[in-house]
């Protein structure tokens, strides 16, 4: 299953106005950077997600639609998935987006 073109198309929208924003095809979704550094994902699931940072995840993890990342068995400390229920609309988009953004910020730039 493809990524959904809308939502990325959202995130997109939600991250105009930042610095240094690339895409790239990864794990099989859309991706969106800063910086060079992994923010959000339009995943080939359906939802998104997100990077929220070690110390926000298990606040993170307590709101609707959302689950800790496994891959390959293990955990990926500090991502969230958010399933297509929790980014239906716009704001609830843009408010993963917002929070993605400000935790990767923190982060030194790639080259």
């Amino acid at each position: 299953m493809a990524y959904d073109e809308d939502l990325a198309h959202q995130i997109r929208e939600h991250l105009e106005g930042e610095e240094n924003v690339t895409e790239r095809a990864m794990f099989g979704g859309l991706a969106f950077l800063l910086g060079g550094n992994m923010t959000v994902s339009a995943s080939r699931r359906g939802g998104m997600m997100v990077r929220v940072g070690p110390d926000a995840a298990a606040d993170a993890l307590g709101r609707p639609h959302t689950e800790q990342i496994i891959m390959r068995g293990r955990p990926m400390i500090g991502w969230i998935y958010v399933e297509a229920e929790g980014v239906r609309t716009s704001r609830q988009v843009g408010a993963w987006v917002r929070r993605a953004a400000k935790f990767t910020r923190t982060l030194p730039a790639k080259a």
